[in-house]
């Protein structure tokens, strides 16, 4: 106990770095980790996930994950391409995915729990040299 009190300034420092370092690992598990590539294909395979792709229509055209649906985020709330069935897993992206996240938390609040965004979006899809199609 003595050696606690005489270097408590190493304690605290100690005790600081490691609630920093786990500070990320909370944060996204309570906001939902974005999807890996692998793990976008285990959900469409298996869970038969729905892919929504927030690009503008342009965007979209210029090529998009096969059987994705398109929804600007824009119109993303009270859209009807959005699936009726809110327990099923949505797989969210974009180009690059900063407007797949904003979209999550968008579908989250429309009750969409299983929805998450594709880590890297269409990017990252593509990096994983997984299929994509152009609109005509």
């Amino acid at each position: 106990m003595k050696f606690l009190l005489d270097n408590w300034i190493l304690v605290l420092a100690a005790l600081t770095s490691g609630a920093l370092l786990l500070w990320p690992t909370l944060v996204n598990s309570s906001q939902g980790a974005a999807l890996s590539p692998a793990e976008a294909v285990r959900l469409l395979n298996r869970e038969k996930a729905v892919v929504i792709d927030v690009c503008e229509p342009a965007e979209f055209a210029a090529g998009h994950v096969a059987g994705a649906r398109n929804i600007p985020l824009e119109a993303l709330e009270g859209h009807k391409s959005l699936p009726s069935n809110k327990t099923l897993p949505l797989v969210v992206l974009c180009k690059s995915g900063a407007r797949a996240t904003r979209a999550v938390a968008t579908l989250r609040k429309l009750g969409y729990e299983n929805a998450q965004a594709l880590a890297g979006g269409l990017n990252g899809w593509r990096e994983a040299n997984l299929p994509v199609e152009k609109s005509a």
